[in-house]
């Protein structure tokens, strides 16, 4: 018996981003290590990356998640 050899089911409208093979795919057809998602369709999935960029921006900006105070700006 194989261990750890379970491909994932992807189920037909589920739409996913592979970061390893840079590109959509319906499925999924790689590792979930390896993807984002699911996405509710193909558009949502091709906008992964630059909806990621925005999320990170959003959360480096959010003065509620800065443990430290601001450093005075240097100059």
């Amino acid at each position: 018996m194989a261990l750890f050899k379970k491909r994932a089911a992807g189920k037909p409208g589920e739409w996913y981003y592979c970061l390893e093979h840079k590109k959509v795919e319906e499925g999924p057809d790689c590792p979930a290590k390896d993807r984002f998602g699911p996405y509710a369709s193909r558009q949502e999935a091709e906008r992964a990356m630059a909806t990621a960029a925005e999320r990170n921006a959003d959360w480096e900006t959010d003065p509620r998640w800065h443990d430290r105070p601001e450093e005075p700006p240097r100059g």
